[in-house]
């Protein structure tokens, strides 16, 4: 009977949400292991939890026009999808990318709600962006289409409602123009209202680096329990930017190598290793291709054919985007010995390549786990702006190391406390979703 509830919500979801395939997903990847936790806790279904879990609290969706350097008006879309607040106030990115629609932005509102609770931190779940393309556009452009968007996305955010950070499309720079123009309109220096922000004006040490540091944590963790490191591994990253970037260079400091990364126009396969300082170089301060990295190190290879994830490794990070490795790609890697996956960015392994994972017994761990170390510094960020403090880098990088060792932790002990030990889907779902679900019940129908 659980498990019949339980598909009924999975098909209310394909109802209520017609043609949002990557909201269908994620909410299919986190119903298929909640039955054993109703059949726990029969309260919750009760309470109607699954039900309004699956239903954003609010969606927002407004117009951006703004000016181009020709003088031409431009259009966008924005979104924000605050989507559950039982634990704290919203808190997830913004994504500037021409591939933002509200199923996108409610399939990462969905997954961030489970993230948060797992960090342990009081954080609700939330997502958004916009439609628009910040890749060739100068800063005066990029700078009024962010003082556009926050000019009607100001009246829906506070530090105690809706906390956004960055995302694809949003750095420090972005986070600059829209707390700037936040600043102009409220009359308010209230820092903690956006996360991601400048060294100089609020923000916080290893915040940059958080997500890509907070992966590897988690795959060190991985590795451990196994009775393995990170030593002498051989490892591939998907991405150059700052996730992808700082995942590379954590993995080089806990002593593996990584000879491989990737941009939209192919990947690079350097097998010296990657050198961190020349791509840095080109992605952070150039704001290059990789092909430029290829041309000034000479073993490297610039590849435009075939795909990074048949680079033989013995640990792969998706740090790119969402649905980026497939089943045949997890099949290649398992084929040659890859022993742990550890996703950097949000549900970057489609359902048939975690299949494949799981099966193999390859230690996998999904997103909402492994690249919870980006929000995780940012509920950081806001402890320090609510007192006006700063933290040391060594002491906010070693609370992200703690917090992922604890989500590590914490999702060992829910899968095989529900019959599935070792498998970090499950647990991650479980430990997440008992969480809120134990805040709803507890704040009533609301």
């Amino acid at each position: 009977m659980t498990k019949d509830k339980v598909a009924q919500v999975y098909d209310d979801v394909i109802a209520r949400n017609p043609g949002e395939t990557e909201f269908h997903q994620a909410a299919k990847e986190v119903l298929a292991c909640i039955p054993p936790v109703l059949a726990k806790h029969p309260e919750l279904s009760a309470h109607k939890v699954l039900e309004r879990l699956c239903e954003p609290e609010r969606q927002i969706i407004f117009r951006v026009p703004w000016t181009d350097d020709q003088g031409d008006i431009q259009i966008n879309r924005g979104f924000r999808v605050e989507f559950n607040s039982a634990l704290g106030p919203y808190k997830g990115g913004l994504r500037f990318h021409p591939s933002v629609n509200l199923g996108i932005v409610k399939f990462l509102g969905f997954e961030q709600t489970f993230k948060n609770a797992l960090t342990g931190m009081p954080i609700g779940g939330g997502k958004g962006g916009a439609d628009f393309d910040p890749k060739g556009r100068s800063d005066g452009e990029i700078m009024r289409f962010c003082q556009s968007f926050m000019t009607e996305l100001y009246r829906h955010i506070g530090e105690y409602t809706d906390v956004p950070a960055g995302d694809i499309g949003v750095g420090t720079r972005e986070i600059g123009y829209l707390f700037g123009q936040y600043k102009r309109i409220t009359n308010r220096y209230e820092s903690a209202v956006l996360t991601g922000k400048g060294l100089d004006w609020g923000g916080a040490l290893v915040r940059t680096e958080a997500t890509g540091y907070g992966a590897v944590f988690f795959t060190q963790e991985m590795l451990k329990a196994r009775g393995q490191s990170l030593d002498g591994k051989t490892c591939v990253v998907s991405g150059s930017g700052n996730v992808a970037i700082y995942a590379i260079e954590k993995v080089h400091q806990l002593g593996g190598t990584v000879v491989a990364c990737s941009d939209s126009c192919g990947y690079v396969y350097d097998p010296d290793g990657i050198d961190l300082d020349l791509l840095k170089q080109v992605k952070l301060i150039e704001r290059g291709r990789l092909d430029a990295y290829a041309e000034r190190r000479p073993a490297a290879q610039h590849r435009t054919e075939g795909r990074i994830w048949d680079v033989t490794c013995d640990v792969a990070l998706p740090c790119a985007t969402q649905n980026e490795l497939d089943g045949p790609d997890a099949k290649t890697l398992v084929g040659n010995g890859v022993l742990a996956v550890a996703e950097g960015a949000n549900m970057p392994s489609t359902p048939e390549a975690v299949e494949v994972f799981l099966q193999a017994d390859i230690a996998f761990g999904p997103g909402k786990a492994a690249n919870a170390g980006g929000v995780a510094t940012s509920a950081l960020e806001m402890q320090q702006n609510a007192s006006r403090d700063r933290w040391s880098f060594e002491y906010t990088e070693n609370r992200l190391a703690k917090i992922m060792m604890s989500i590590h932790d914490d999702c060992l002990t829910a899968a095989e406390e529900y019959g599935t030990p070792g498998n970090y889907v499950t647990g991650a779902n479980i430990a997440g979703f008992l969480r809120v679900s134990q805040a709803m019940v507890a704040l009533g129908v609301v």
